[in-house]
């Protein structure tokens, strides 16, 4: 028996999290083990196992993930100052919920590469 998708758990209300938006397309929570002083989740509510997995017609969805960042990024008050938004896809991406996150990340100077430390 397959272990359900805790991101699906969490969009159903069966898990809970610290939700600062969600309508019918997407929720947004903190991560639960942050890597900057903001650093937001945005999931699509279908599960979408990989970024792999999108097909043309999600085009509009990851579009909509993208525009709820930014209005999230003003809110969270991390806008003026800069902020990352990514997609981490596959094992050695670091991806390790198996259901597509668009993570924001704000409130402190981000190096490049993404080397730990950075």
């Amino acid at each position: 028996m397959n272990k359900p998708c805790l991101f699906c758990e969490i969009v159903a209300g069966r898990i809970d999290a610290d939700i600062v938006y969600q309508d019918d397309q997407v929720t947004a929570f903190h991560d639960i083990h942050p890597q900057a002083p903001v650093h937001v989740l945005v999931i699509p509510n279908r599960h979408i196992p990989t970024m792999l997995d999108l097909e043309p017609e999600d085009a509009p969805l990851i579009g909509h993930m993208h525009v709820t960042a930014k209005h999230l990024a003003h809110e969270l008050g991390i806008a003026d100052n800069g902020y990352r938004s990514i997609f981490n896809c596959g094992t050695a991406a670091g991806q390790t919920v198996w259901h597509i996150h668009l993570h924001i990340m704000g409130g402190r100077s981000m190096g490049w590469p993404p080397w730990p430390g950075n």
